[in-house]
């Protein structure tokens, strides 16, 4: 018994069945899913076959075996006219077995977590061309089955219904259920022998098989053109230019015509044939090969980078742009986006208004004794007002010099100055200010502007300047 359950277990690795709407561009069906096995159906007592069979059709939890697992696979195949036929392989554990008597009424118990193994062959008949559905697609089966429960096997008749929902034209979703009827005894010393059943499966389903050799989603025994991709109005058949004449009988295959002319066109009235017209969808110049010159500048609105407003050639029909309205082009501009000068190549030169204003800021950024930190917290305020006016000279160089009070060595207060300076500099640096306009330079204790004798006049040796480069 154990050897045959690995053969049993298999056999369901390989085959397999489930509800397809099969048809012959896509005969084989693939299925995978959970199935569950439902004694209580078959128990016995009720008060007719519809009440001992369907008046607890959805007591899983009582009733039902389910394992958390795929537990069946299938494959079909479409044999014509709706019909198709197939073997599926299930297993499942039965710790749920339902038994009636008239003094008890229906009893759960567990006869002993039995293995269940089941191989079926089904015929199926598809209802889904008599409903004209493309989703829904609701089936009736027949067939039969050898299944293997605990230490015994039986055959069973298999009678079942199904509906499966197509998500596209080869996945689906299946619900469905069959009755396995068995001829034998159902219960041996209270461990079920040959009982009857009802089994529900859910699962995916794939079709597969079908033949579109140019993948253009008609099948080859329905194109007339299998081996070019072409269109299902056309019977499979290419119309490259969509202007309705198949690429067969068309002159000018790639470019939408006139079925007068042969599907070839003169699509812009020009008096120039497409084939030699440059630009075929504009009414242009025969001197211009067919291309327009709206602002009639000699270059050719397809070349031409500003077709409404006249300009030279060798600016791609443009005329030469001053964004800064400062009389300088922006092909001779360092700066094309401020107002400048001439003589500065069109950059602005640095006021002595601004100057000052920056030199103002620069000294009263005050740092700590011995340290690179600010002393005050209004200095983000005086650094934002400094970058505000350096951006306004984005070509103007500066340099931003660190100085120290004359507490420590000199070699120390060198150095200290150095990092003061690297501060300032790099946060201008962060505000968008670049790198390259700015240098930093440390002169330690050497450049007092107030007396190192008073605590005062320390705190204003303690400082940076920004001074511009000439």
């Amino acid at each position: 018994m154990k050897n045959l359950n690995k053969v049993v277990v298999a056999t369901l690795l390989i085959l397999g069945l489930n509800s397809n709407a099969q048809d012959s561009n896509n005969p084989w069906a693939f299925s995978f899913g959970v199935n569950a096995v439902d004694s209580r159906t078959a128990a016995g007592g009720g008060r007719d076959w519809l009440n001992r069979h369907f008046s607890q059709p959805f007591a899983t939890k009582d009733n039902w075996n389910i394992l958390p697992s795929i537990t069946y696979i299938g494959v079909n195949k479409y044999i014509g006219d709706n019909f198709s036929f197939g073997v599926s392989g299930t297993f499942n554990k039965i710790n749920k077995f339902v038994t009636y008597s008239p003094a008890n009424g229906y009893v759960v118990s567990n006869p002993g977590d039995l293995m269940y193994y089941g191989v079926d062959a089904t015929v199926k008949y598809s209802l889904q061309s008599l409903i004209k559905s493309k989703v829904i697609d609701p089936s009736l089966t027949v067939g039969g089955g050898y299944t293997f429960l605990g230490a015994t096997s039986f055959g069973t008749i298999n009678t079942g219904a199904g509906v499966t929902f197509w998500f596209s034209e080869n996945v689906g979703l299946e619900l469905a259920t069959k009755y396995k009827k068995s001829y034998g005894e159902r219960v041996t010393a209270g461990i079920p022998n040959a009982p009857s059943f009802f089994q529900h499966t859910l699962g995916l389903v794939f079709k597969f098989g079908g033949t579109d050799t140019d993948k253009d989603g008609i099948y080859d025994k329905e194109d007339a053109c299998p081996e070019v991709a072409g269109l299902k109005q056309f019977n499979g058949c290419p119309d490259t230019d969509g202007d309705g004449i198949v690429d067969g009988i068309d002159a000018c295959p790639e470019v939408a015509g006139l079925a007068a002319l042969n599907g070839c066109p003169d699509a812009d009235a020009d008096g120039i044939t497409d084939a030699k017209d440059v630009c075929p969808t504009e009414a242009g110049l025969a001197a211009l090969n067919g291309c327009p010159d709206a602002d009639k500048d000699g270059v050719a609105d397809k070349d031409d980078k500003c077709p409404s407003v006249a300009g030279p050639k060798e600016n791609a029909g443009c005329p030469w742009a001053d964004t800064d309205n400062d009389g300088v082009a922006d092909k001779d501009d360092a700066c094309p986006e401020v107002a400048g000068l001439l003589s500065n190549k069109g950059c602005p030169e640095v006021t002595a208004a601004d100057l000052d204003k920056i030199s103002a800021d620069a000294k009263s950024i005050y740092f700590h004794t011995g340290k690179s930190t600010f002393r005050s917290e209004d200095v983000p305020v005086k650094i934002e007002s400094i970058s505000s006016l350096l951006k306004q000279y984005p070509t103007a160089k500066f340099s931003i010099e660190g100085h120290t009070d004359s507490d420590g060595s000199d070699a120390s207060n060198q150095k200290l100055s150095q990092e003061r300076a690297d501060v300032v500099r790099n946060a201008l640096i962060e505000r968008g200010l670049k790198a390259e306009n700015l240098s930093a330079v440390g002169y330690g204790e050497s450049k007092p502007v107030a007396s190192n004798k008073t605590a005062a006049g320390k705190a204003k040796n303690r400082r940076t300047e920004v001074v511009l480069q000439k």
